[in-house]
């Protein structure tokens, strides 16, 4: 914004200095001009009395001496003689047929005469007989003092140029300081500082900036109120579910004492471990604390197929995993992944019959972690429908949110959820979840499921 500034000051000052200077060292010079001839006038006027007294050479000799255009040789007299032809007294620089042409017109004129211009005069002198008088003026003359008024032109006009440079300058830097101080702001709003605020009270910013700083700090407070009443309502929400949580406990103590409470108490266990990690996360964004980035991808897939597997086999479903033994990093928190994860897994469960079976894959390449969840139930027929959040995927009570959830992590990563026809004949979901900012590097491997 300052180069701007400065080059539209630039352009400005100069359009300016050119329509007033370009007219004005013009008439510097056409009054040089006038100043010379002036002179020479003078000149002229003098040595025309001595001249209509007496054309006595000796007498003309002294007039010319006596007069200053005379003494420095620039002025001379041309005196008719008995049969009328003009003899001059002093350097002569005209021509014959220019002299006779001022001595019948009986005008004064000037005429160019080789190094500047002469003036001529004619002058009555006795018996009707036309004199004329003859001041040089040179080219140096006409032109004196012009290169050096044009010299200060032309330094009043960078002078000029440079002090709007200057001032545009100052007034850039108040508006670059201030729409800077705007953009750090939003920045830091942009990276998930939600207490960053543009400064408004800078005396030196322009009003549009401050109106705008105060917007943007409206905006701030008004993004961070809502961001805490979702996460506390996140929160609130996760913690209604401690009352059925609580009666599955008492129900599963209950039941009689056999493998199927056991599993029963182990399910329980482990979503009252979800719920809290639930729990914990949304307080602490909403405090502002740190969340966690980063988890073990292979654990998680492990954890959370050992889970699933428990319905799966009450629902005898098969299923299998593969690719989990080694350990997979990403940038994203566990309680995400798990997330994303179980509305993969729940898709499955939800929306293919019983005995449909399912697997699991996970792989690795040098700049991703991909898992794939793959059914051989009837797929999913619109791909962009289902991923779109509150659209649902077809099944009764899907509020849709469930692939949004998990194309939200992918895109937090910089990856993708690819749905597409896997092997078995069902969907096949495809989670990829980058693990480096650059450019996506030659993968390793492509994970594949088919039956085993």
């Amino acid at each position: 914004m300052r180069r701007e500034l400065i080059r539209l000051s630039i352009a400005v000052t100069s359009m300016v200095a050119l329509a007033f200077l370009v007219p004005l060292a013009l008439i510097v010079a056409q009054t040089a001009r006038d100043r010379a001839f002036a002179q020479a006038e003078r000149t002229a006027a003098e040595l025309g009395p001595a001249l209509a007294i007496t054309t006595d050479r000796a007498a003309l000799d002294r007039a010319l001496a006596a007069s200053p255009g005379g003494a420095d040789g620039l002025a001379a007299v041309h005196v008719p003689d008995a049969d009328g032809a003009l003899s001059a007294i002093g350097p002569s620089r005209t021509r014959r047929d220019q002299l006779a042409a001022v001595a019948t017109s009986g005008r004064a004129a000037v005429v160019e005469v080789p190094g500047g211009s002469a003036l001529l005069r004619p002058v009555a002198v006795s018996d009707a007989r036309i004199a004329v008088v003859e001041v040089f003026v040179p080219a140096s003359a006409m032109n004196q003092g012009v290169h050096a008024a044009w010299l200060v032109l032309g330094g009043l006009a960078a002078g000029l140029v440079a002090i709007s440079v200057l001032v545009a300058d100052r007034l850039g830097s108040r508006t670059v300081r201030a729409t800077r101080g705007l953009a750090a702001a939003a920045r830091r709003l942009g990276a998930g500082d939600l207490d960053a605020r543009a400064p408004a009270s800078d005396a030196g910013a322009p009003p549009e900036v401050r109106d705008a700083a105060v917007a943007f700090n409206a905006m701030a407070d008004r993004v961070r109120d809502l961001l805490a009443a979702e996460r506390e309502l996140a929160a609130d929400l996760s913690h209604r579910l401690r009352t059925p949580l609580t009666a599955l406990r008492l129900g599963a103590a209950a039941l009689a004492d056999d493998g199927s409470a056991d599993q029963v108490q182990q399910a329980v266990d482990r979503l009252e471990r979800e719920v809290d990690l639930i729990i914990r996360a949304a307080r602490e964004r909403g405090a502002g604390g740190p969340v966690a980035r980063g988890c073990d991808a292979a654990d998680v897939v492990r954890d959370r197929v050992a889970f699933w597997s428990a319905l799966a086999e009450d629902q005898g479903r098969p299923w299998w995993l593969t690719g989990a033994d080694e350990s997979a990093p990403v940038p994203v928190a566990r309680a995400e992944l798990v997330a994303a994860l179980d509305a993969l897994l729940g898709n499955v469960f939800q929306h293919t019959g019983e005995g449909v079976g399912f697997g699991v894959a996970l792989s690795v390449t040098a700049d991703a972690v991909t898992i794939v969840v793959a059914d051989a139930g009837p797929g999913i027929a619109d791909p962009a429908e289902a991923v779109r959040r509150g659209a649902g995927a077809g099944g009764a009570g899907s509020t849709g949110l469930g692939l949004d959830i998990a194309r939200r992590v992918a895109d937090s990563t910089g990856g993708e959820l690819a749905i597409g026809r896997s092997g078995l004949g069902g969907a096949d979901l495809r989670l990829r979840l980058r693990t480096t900012p650059g450019p996506a590097a030659a993968r390793r491997r492509r994970p594949s499921l088919s039956q085993p």
